[in-house]
């Protein structure tokens, strides 16, 4: 991403990300538990813009199995309960697609929703997927749900050598449009965080098994032939400001019980 203009990341964007995924200079940890790390950075006082990245290792699950999981939409509609709807809406490149994620928020927060341009590399033994939000016409904000801005959020996946392990970090800056109350940050990175790093390993454990009974060598993202998404001109794209959004207050909203998903 550039200036003003949508363009799809170069390889030295892709760098750049993996280089940040790796630095530890400027986080602070705020979690450190069960081979699960969360560092974020110092939020700017006044700003709802967060960053954070969160680290996993990962036994007995390879970083090829984990990159799958990743990519597998079909799949991810089974085992990620904190998505409400997720489809792809059409490709750019061989190694760039443009989607609609939308997701549930704590309560009484109202819920989420992004489009965005993503984009992955593999890199040697490693993988990179990654995103950035776009506008697109036929999708315009929906009035149930607050438009978030992805402003770069994505995953680096590292094997780790002969052994059947990976570790896997997942790194975002997003501006969720709405000034949050203090709780929803501190949840995010000592609960919410963690529990999704948990659940993406428990399904990465499941994935060869479920892949098997359905459509077993459908693999767009490996295979970029196979895919049936229409093709999109990046001119129908534009970069979604976070200033040209509703930005909600809800920093006095309390915290309410909710029965929480089981692990």
């Amino acid at each position: 991403m550039s200036g003003h203009t949508v363009t799809i990341p170069d390889d030295r964007a892709f760098a750049s990300f993996k280089a940040e995924c790796l630095c530890e200079e400027g986080w602070s940890v705020n979690h450190n538990k069960g081979g699960i790390t969360v560092l974020t950075q110092c939020l700017e006082e006044g700003k709802s813009i967060h960053k954070m990245k969160c680290r996993m290792v990962c036994k007995d699950v390879s970083a090829e199995i984990m990159y799958d999981v990743l990519h597998d939409i079909e799949y991810r509609r089974k085992w990620d309960t904190n998505v409400i709807e997720t489809f792809d809406i059409g490709k750019l490149t061989v190694n760039a697609d443009v989607g609609y994620y939308s997701w549930k928020c704590p309560s009484p927060l109202r819920n989420r929703d992004v489009i965005t341009l993503r984009s992955w590399l593999p890199m040697g033994k490693d993988y990179i997927i990654m995103n950035y939000s776009v506008k697109h016409p036929k999708y315009p904000p929906k009035k149930d749900k607050v438009r978030a801005v992805s402003i770069q959020t994505g995953y680096l996946i590292q094997s780790q050598g002969p052994t059947n392990h990976c570790t896997l970090t997942y790194m975002a800056q997003v501006d969720p449009r709405g000034s949050l109350p203090k709780w929803v940050v501190n949840k995010s990175s000592h609960f919410l965080a963690p529990r999704a790093m948990k659940k993406i390993n428990k399904a990465c454990l499941k994935y060869s098994e479920w892949k098997q009974r359905h459509n077993p060598g459908f693999k767009p993202w490996l295979y970029p032939e196979q895919t049936t998404l229409p093709n999109i001109p990046l001119s129908d794209l534009s970069l979604q400001r976070a200033e040209s959004l509703e930005n909600i207050d809800e920093s006095s909203l309390a915290e309410t019980k909710e029965r929480e998903d089981s692990d």
